[in-house]
């Protein structure tokens, strides 16, 4: 779950911020990729000790995180377009 303390946003945001402005430059066409590296770098530097339960972990974490986009970003998006454009 992604709510997390005050403090501990503080400590992060502003190196997600930092990166994101980097991330601001990359051609559209090579965005997908520099996010997996990203991600993938950040995954394996934490979980990393060759054991399926940190592998576990990691994959789970990216299932949360996919599951919390689509509830807080592209759920709300669709429903837009249901009302712009009617259901199926």
């Amino acid at each position: 779950m992604p709510y997390i303390s005050q403090n501990l946003r503080r400590d992060v945001d502003d190196n997600i911020e930092a990166l994101a402005k980097i991330l601001d430059w990359v051609d559209s066409d090579k965005l997908d990729g520099v996010m997996n590296y990203v991600i993938t770098r950040l995954l394996r530097g934490q979980y990393n000790n060759g054991k399926y339960a940190e592998y576990n972990a990691a994959v789970g974490v990216l299932e949360c995180v996919k599951m919390e986009l689509y509830r807080r970003a592209i759920g709300p998006y669709e429903d837009l377009k249901i009302i712009e454009n009617g259901d199926i």
